[in-house]
This record gives C-alpha cells, sequence and structure tokens, in this order.
C-alpha cells in the first residue's frame, strides 16, 4: 500500500470516528414541558412574586387555565409554595425563555387586560396579577 492509499484510509477512519463522537454526544437541552422546572424555551408561571414558590411551566399558548381539578394547569414543582394548586388566578410573577413576547390575560380565550412579558425576561406580573386566566405568544 503507497503513502497515498494510507492517507486516503486514515481519513476516512478519522471521518468515520468523529461521525461517531457526534452521534453519541449528548443532545441540547430542550424544554421539559409540564415538569416544574422552568427551561430554555419555556413560559413560566410563579406562585409568588420574584419568582419564588411552584411553577407551572409551557411551550405552547393556553387558552384557559381551568380553575378546578381534574382539568386546570396547576404548579408543578415540589415542596415549594402552591405546588398542585390550579395556576388560574394564582400566579404572581413570570419568566419567558423564549425569543418571542407572550401576554398574560385576565379572562380565558386571550381577553380582557393583560402583561407583556418581553422575550427572554422575568417580572412580576402588574395588570394580571393574582388574576390570570390564559397566555399567547404575540
Amino acid at each position: 500500500m503507497n503513502n497515498s492509499s494510507k492517507k486516503v484510509i486514515r481519513t476516512a477512519f478519522a471521518g468515520a470516528l468523529a461521525a461517531v463522537f457526534v452521534a453519541v454526544a449528548a443532545p441540547a437541552a430542550s424544554a421539559a414541558a409540564r415538569d416544574g422546572v422552568c427551561n430554555d424555551n419555556e413560559f413560566c408561571l410563579y406562585h409568588f412574586s420574584n419568582r419564588i414558590g411552584s411553577i407551572s411551566d409551557f411551550t405552547g399558548n393556553i387558552p384557559n387555565y381551568g380553575d378546578s381539578q381534574p382539568t386546570c394547569y396547576e404548579f408543578k414543582k415540589p415542596s415549594a409554595a402552591g405546588y398542585l394548586e390550579c395556576v388560574k388566578n394564582n400566579a404572581a410573577s413570570v419568566c419567558n425563555y423564549f425569543d418571542r413576547d407572550i401576554r398574560v390575560y385576565f379572562n380565558s380565550n386571550y381577553e380582557g387586560t393583560y402583561d407583556t412579558v418581553r422575550a427572554n425576561t422575568c417580572g412580576n406580573l402588574v395588570n394580571t396579577y393574582y388574576e390570570n386566566a390564559s397566555h399567547r405568544f404575540i
């Protein structure tokens, strides 16, 4: 086997080995909806002001949080104030880890007074503080 054949074989082997490393590399972090943890690409409502208390995390629009079990969206972070309570009219602060703005509405079906939560920001609700029923991307 001449030197150029060996070089082609080594290059092919190195490329195949690199492909294996890429295939087994850890996947990028992604949102795990409704697990009580606020991740990238999630919108999160917190039971208390200043991101304190249990968390309810979402990846899409919600036209109605629901107001009673078993059909309501609930706070999911265990061992935190508000755990398993329905979100509707019980959220005081938010985080928006999307690259799009989101509105939290006073009423279901995206109606009434609202708070606009800018992309990649967190804060306390003002117009819908403990008076919230739906949210959607704008």
